[in-house]
């Protein structure tokens, strides 16, 4: 077997088109932790390592080497020297390896380099270096052309940078780790200090504390500051610029550098042509604005709009969806759908249970019914659930439908007819207890790859990898408990490698056009490159889609080839006319959502499936995938109901609108992320009730208590325009990010701009204004009128995550259907005169009693299942006491009260040293409040959960 370094070889040397711009490459090679060594460059080398002068790449690599201790001999090309390979641009390292192979995507090499000393890859290292190749690098790249080719301060040109800082640095506070990756050096930090190193070894540039740290550490150690020295001579640095000023200018990245978790667009300098743009705006008034748009049902594409076709992966009616299911699919699915029909463009959202399979076999037998009774049992458990969280689904339907059968079965002989189809014998499980072959999920043993105890037949619960059943040590059967043996069986197979040529072209284009999160680049990736291979799609089993072939048809279709099918038979249920939505690839634009673990099927298998069934399908043009949503100190599971469970939030007596809040402000976007209860109740009170709640209420019942309910003249100051630039910026920001599908971040606009209001309100003082003078009067008056619009657009703006809360803002702002739609520019709304309705509370305080009741009544802090691995288990002294609710309690109340004196300190103009001091001890109390409440940062950093 090729050992990990020569799989990584292979797999690079392949990559000929992959690297497109001289920054790097687009390899998104990883490896596991390895730390720093003492290195010196081999001239006997069997590696030879080609360096171009004026490469913006050519640091990490060396650094990289310098890291491994790899033996390599350091080669400066020439200018003018032709490359190693003709597939290897004149720019780009270049590795030779010993056995003549060349790598020549930098990351690939630098991954090789750690790989080949034994540090294998690890999940989140892969992350990192992805997210280095498709955001960072780019960013990078417009930080040193505006620095060495415009002649910008260091301080200017890192400004490009700013929100990738913000996500390093929100990083390494969120795991409390010393590095990127854990505690210990890893291809992640070296390949990411080597982008950054050129843009901020100018010490003038400010960065945060514990960036800073880290910086420095990287930049002190010898491998580090030896390559810095060996690439960024004064002569490479003139050939650096050099190199720079012959391409063109970077183009700016939409709203900022992406890969950040939140761009702060509130500290910005507004120009004299922000603040003028909005104050035109704001004048032109409601008529400004498009008109809502309203289509017919069935909703059916429209020449010459943008029609979106928007899915939410099947969840299986097996079971009850938890809180981690619900933010992975639906819940994000809906905020874009709400956000698309805001944005009037032709929108269609649909989803379903996904009924057949093993897994609905398995619980109908748990549960002695028929497959059907089940199927009827949990589709109309998940429709109610989904109906509580207001999922505004135009169909939610099943798969266990006529038009499923038909439409599968019409693929399948497509595929059949065109070549695509294998017939294979294969060693399957079969028990001689049920006279069975046994279906993947009828069988348990011990995973080949982790050693887990209770590895299903498909697929490992703890490491995550697809599992033949053939592969379990020690299987059983889950019917009867026996010991099935081995025994060969009729199949038929996809022929992925026949598709692949089919697939590669089409995913490089949809890559370029597309919107797809860096883990599902990754994930497609790592499955292109370690070789499709025959996928089987037939299953021995009666409830599921029959095979329509002789001698296959006492068979179903696995569910994994026919359960993507049901997006378009759900859709068949929903209009006769379901083709001009999927077979319209030209009118039509496919928003698929998931978690990650589904990627794999939504990215390859069945856009195989669909481009060798030849039929002008739509294929997905952006896939959103999330990473985990975990629970307090552990990890939602359905088979061991551990966590909160979608039909358990509706018994809490925190509304629905709540719930979606939080959900999507901690949507795990960029990384896993964890449910906690007294984060529920923090972000509720401090977010929710304290700002945007205080802000919706103060504005309007300013209007109904010193202005008899009416609008009143506004007359507009230069603060005043400010603070309309202010609001216009962040809701550009808030469209750059949603359009990137970006909910969690955007969801941050939202909250920046009822911040902006309260300030504006807090610093101007109506209540004190409205007792003065005429002049002090007319200015309450102008606050109160600016107010109450700036409210009106929080009223639309919210929709997407608080569909009930912003129906309810509307309606106490009497604000006209005409004006619930979402545009680019914040205009007045609601004009002198326009009179509101009664305003009132729009969240309640959650108590901390409340909520340790609550903790405790739905399990949070519960033990581990068992055979989890040791470093996913929160450090902890010998003999620690539990959670103190009163330490929470007093921490909770601390946090609020420094949040509210950083807020007076920004809003009040203070130094800014004074405002980043009251900072860091608001993220200091924000850590010690997580380690009070047992989440602490080391296990929300552990590796591999997943």
């Amino acid at each position: 077997m090729a050992t990990p370094a020569a799989r990584a070889a292979k797999s690079s040397s392949r990559e000929s088109s992959a690297s497109r711009a001289p920054v790097g490459g687009s390899s998104r090679e990883n490896s596991r932790a390895a730390p720093a060594a003492r290195f010196r460059f081999h001239h006997r080398a069997a590696m030879r390592l080609r360096v171009a002068t004026g490469s913006p790449a050519a640091l990490k690599v060396v650094a990289a080497a310098r890291s491994a201790a790899a033996p390599v001999q350091l080669c400066w090309a020439e200018p003018g020297e032709p490359p190693p390979s003709p597939l290897c641009p004149p720019w780009a390292p270049a590795l030779q390896l010993e056995s003549g192979a060349v790598l020549f995507s930098p990351n690939a090499i630098c991954q090789y380099f750690f790989l080949r000393r034994g540090q294998q890859p690890t999940d989140l290292t892969a992350q990192w270096l992805e997210w280095e190749a498709t955001e960072l690098q780019p960013a990078a790249l417009a930080a040193l052309y505006a620095r060495l080719v415009h002649g910008r301060t260091g301080a200017e040109a890192a400004a490009a940078l700013g929100g990738a800082l913000g996500h390093i640095e929100r990083s390494l506070a969120g795991r409390g780790t010393a590095y990127l990756a854990g505690d210990a050096e890893s291809v992640a930090d070296v390949v990411v200090w080597g982008t950054l190193f050129p843009v901020l070894r100018d010490e003038a540039v400010p960065v945060a504390e514990l960036l800073q740290s880290w910086f420095r550490s990287m930049t002190r150690s010898e491998a580090c500051r030896s390559a810095a020295d060996t690439v960024l001579l004064p002569q490479r640095l003139q050939e650096f610029t050099a190199c720079l000023q012959k391409l063109p200018p970077p183009r700016p990245l939409p709203g900022t550098a992406a890969g950040c978790e939140e761009d702060d667009v509130s500290e910005r300098a507004l120009t004299e042509e922000d603040v003028a743009a909005a104050v035109d705006a704001w004048n032109r008034g409601a008529a400004a604005l498009p008109k809502p748009w309203r289509p017919p049902k069935p909703v059916l594409p429209v020449e010459g709009m943008r029609n979106v076709l928007i899915t939410s992966a099947l969840p299986y009616v097996n079971n009850v969806p938890h809180l981690g299911n619900i933010i992975g699919c639906v819940l994000s699915a809906d905020a874009f759908a709400r956000y698309s029909r805001l944005r009037n463009w032709n929108t269609l959202y649909v989803c379903g249970t996904d009924e057949y399979g093993t897994a609905t076999e398995t619980k109908a037998v748990e549960e002695g019914l028929t497959p059907r009774q089940i199927c009827d049992k949990y589709h109309a458990v998940h429709a109610d659930i989904y109906r509580w969280f207001d999922i505004s689904f135009d169909c939610f339907g099943r798969t266990t439908t006529p038009q499923q059968t038909a439409i599968s079965q019409d693929i399948f002989q497509r595929l059949q007819a065109r070549g695509f189809v294998l017939q294979d014998t294969v060693q399957q499980l079969h028990c001689a207890g049920c006279q069975r072959f046994l279906a993947d999920r009828f069988v348990e043993g011990i995973c080949p790859f982790c050693a887990y105890q209770e590895a299903r037949g498909d697929q490992c619960d703890k490491c995550g990898k697809l599992i033949n059943a053939v592969e379990l040590k020690t299987p059983r059967c889950k019917l009867c408990g026996g010991s099935p043996a081995v025994q060969p069986t009729r199949h038929l197979f996809l022929d992925l490698p026949k598709l692949e040529e089919r697939l590669q072209p089409w995913l490089e284009n949809c890559w370029a056009t597309g919107n797809w999160t860096a883990n599902a680049r990754y994930i497609t990736r790592s499955w292109i490159r370690d070789g499709l291979r025959p996928r089987c799609i037939t299953r021995d089993l009666q409830w599921g889609t029959p095979v329509p072939l002789d001698g296959f048809r006492d068979k179903v279709f696995y569910v994994w080839f026919d359960a993507p099918i049901g997006y378009l038979s759900i859709t068949a249920n929903y209009t006769e006319h379901w083709e001009r939505w999927w077979k319209n690839p030209q009118q039509v634009e496919l928003y698929n959502f998931m978690a990650k673990d589904n990627v794999p099927f939504h990215s390859v298998v069945f856009p195989c499936s669909l481009l060798g069934a030849d039929d002008n399908y739509t294929l997905v043009n952006h896939l959103i995938a999330t990473e985990y949503l975990n629970y307090e100190d552990g990890k939602f599971s359905k088979s061991r109901g551990v966590g909160v469970f979608g039909d358990m939030a509706k018994d809490t007596g925190i509304a629905a609108d709540v719930w979606r809040f939080y959900l999507l402000y901690v949507r795990p976007e960029g990384q896993d992320s964890a449910f906690s209860w007294g984060d529920l109740m923090l972000k509720n009170n401090s977010e929710l009730l304290n700002n945007l709640g205080n802000f919706i209420n103060r504005a309007g019942m300013f209007v109904c208590k010193f202005f008899g309910g009416a609008v009143p003249p506004m007359a507009l100051t230069p603060d005043d325009h400010r603070l309309l630039a202010r609001v216009t910026a962040e809701l550009r920001q808030y469209h750059r990010l949603l359009e990137r599908v970006r909910i969690r971040d955007a969801l941050r606009c939202v909250l920046n701009i009822s911040r902006h209001g309260n300030q504006y309100i807090q610093v101007n003082e109506p209540w004190k204004r409205i007792k003065g003078g005429e002049e002090d009067r007319q200015r309450a008056g102008t606050v109160t009128g600016v107010a109450v619009n700036v409210a009106a657009l929080l009223a639309v703006l919210v929709q997407p995550y608080m569909p009930a809360v912003g129906a309810a803002i509307q309606a106490q702002l009497c604000l006209p259907p005409e004006c619930a739609v979402l545009s680019h520019i914040f205009t007045c709304t609601l004009p002198p005169g326009h009179r509101v309705g009664t305003v009132s509370p729009l969240f309640q305080k959650l108590e901390s009693e409340r909520i340790d009741a609550l903790r405790k009544r739905f399990g949070g802090g519960q033990a581990k299942p068992p055979n989890l691995p040791a470093q996913s288990d929160p450090p902890s002294a010998p003999g620690a006491a539990p959670p103190d609710p009163g330490r929470i309690r007093e921490l909770t109340a601390r946090v609020a009260e420094q949040g509210d004196r950083v807020r007076q300190l920004k809003a009040s103009g203070a130094d800014g040293a004074r405002v980043d001091g009251e900072v860091g001890k608001l993220l200091a109390l924000k850590r010690e409040l997580t380690l009070a409440q047992n989440a602490t940062l080391a296990s929300a950093g552990s590796e591999g959960k997943k």
